[in-house]
């Protein structure tokens, strides 16, 4: 049991008094029968936030939004206060649970946000991860084996002007993004499916950052204040080559396949979370860890990311940014490891949950 202690001056004396911290909780979007619903997870059972909000003590007070990304907009304009309210209900009762209250086996978990207006994945964000995609000369855009470290900036590297300024020291490479569509989004427990005639599928496993309020140009010392919390992304990656090298890397062929996209299966609000910058991931094949870091190996941290993406576009509730992956791709090893038919991939952020999916074929 956590408290708080709160100081409250009555009649000009000090009076100190115990005030129970909200209960950690996360939130998501479920169906059962027909129905779609906003729950809010605790452990394995799941509220649905409108019913609960009409059966518990002041119902009606406050409306409940219809989808998450009014949830979010509207989160803390009375909406977080009234889940506060309904957890506390909720576990506060030794008896049967009410009937608002499900397993999570008894729901479908859908997509906490299916269709953002905005997603954007950041590329190459850890230094261990740059130096196996440049050793298994993966990317185009790290084949200078004679240059700098990855994540160091090459000679002549400068500030992009009204979008990223270079601080004087900073040695690391300026930030780089890209669109991922959110078609490719599919939930927790649904099927990545294996493109036709593509043999070079991979996994990165990254952590999601929800945007929570309308942000444009937020310097990154503000930019905190614009996350509304965290889930994760499986940023699934085609290595096929395109046939003819036009351009460079093709990211709208190697990032945006259907369901390419899985993220979920919840969101846990940025309340919740000890330190973005400092959690563990992992990632597991067939039950095999492939990926094993920490989000402080990050090149550039989450408040830098969003700093970064709201000066190229106006971010918006709902929206996500996926902050990269570290090493430990299946492309990079010897001999390369790439999805098949019939794996089963596990994607886990400390503190944040486990996204678990499918592989089929085309």
């Amino acid at each position: 049991m956590r408290w708080i202690l709160t100081a409250v001056l009555t009649a000009g004396t000090g009076v100190l008094f115990a005030t129970q911290a909200p209960t950690p909780y996360k939130l998501g979007m479920f169906q059962r029968g027909d129905t779609e619903f906003i729950g809010v997870v605790l452990g394995d059972r799941v509220i649905d936030l409108a019913a609960a909000n009409t059966a518990v003590d002041g119902g009606g007070q406050t409306a409940i939004p219809a989808n998450m990304k009014q949830l979010i907009a509207r989160y803390e304009s009375g909406v977080r206060a009234r889940v506060v309210e309904i957890v506390r209900a909720v576990t506060a009762q030794s008896a049967k649970p009410p009937a608002y209250v499900y397993s999570l086996t008894a729901v479908k978990t859908l997509p906490p946000i299916m269709y953002p207006t905005v997603m954007l994945n950041a590329a190459v964000n850890y230094r261990e991860h740059g130096a196996e995609m440049q050793r298994a000369d993966a990317s185009p855009s790290v084949q200078n084996t004679s240059g700098p470290p990855p994540g160091t900036a090459p000679p002549g590297t400068q500030t992009i002007a009204g979008i990223w300024q270079r601080s004087s020291g900073d040695a690391r490479w300026n930030p780089y993004m890209f669109l991922k569509s959110p078609t490719t989004i599919i939930a927790d427990g649904e099927a990545v499916r294996l493109p036709r005639g593509r043999q070079r599928v991979d996994w990165e496993c990254e952590l999601g950052v929800v945007i929570g309020a309308g942000v444009s140009y937020v310097p990154v010392a503000q930019a905190g204040g614009a996350i509304f919390g965290y889930t994760m992304q499986l940023d699934v990656s085609d290595r096929e080559a395109r046939g003819d090298g036009r351009h460079g890397s093709d990211w709208l062929i190697a990032k945006n396949h259907d369901t390419f996209g899985p993220l979920g299966p919840f969101i846990t609000p940025k309340e919740f979370v000890r330190d973005p910058k400092n959690l563990r991931v992992t990632f597991a094949l067939n039950g095999q860890t492939m990926q094993d870091a920490s989000t402080s190996l990050m090149i550039h941290d989450v408040f830098e990311l969003v700093s970064y993406g709201s000066s190229i576009l106006s971010l918006r509730p709902g929206d996500v940014i996926a902050t990269g992956t570290p090493a430990g791709i299946g492309s990079a090893r010897t001999p390369p490891i790439f999805l098949k038919a019939g794996d089963r991939t596990s994607c886990t952020y400390e503190g944040i949950g486990t996204l678990t999916n499918s592989v089929t074929g085309p």
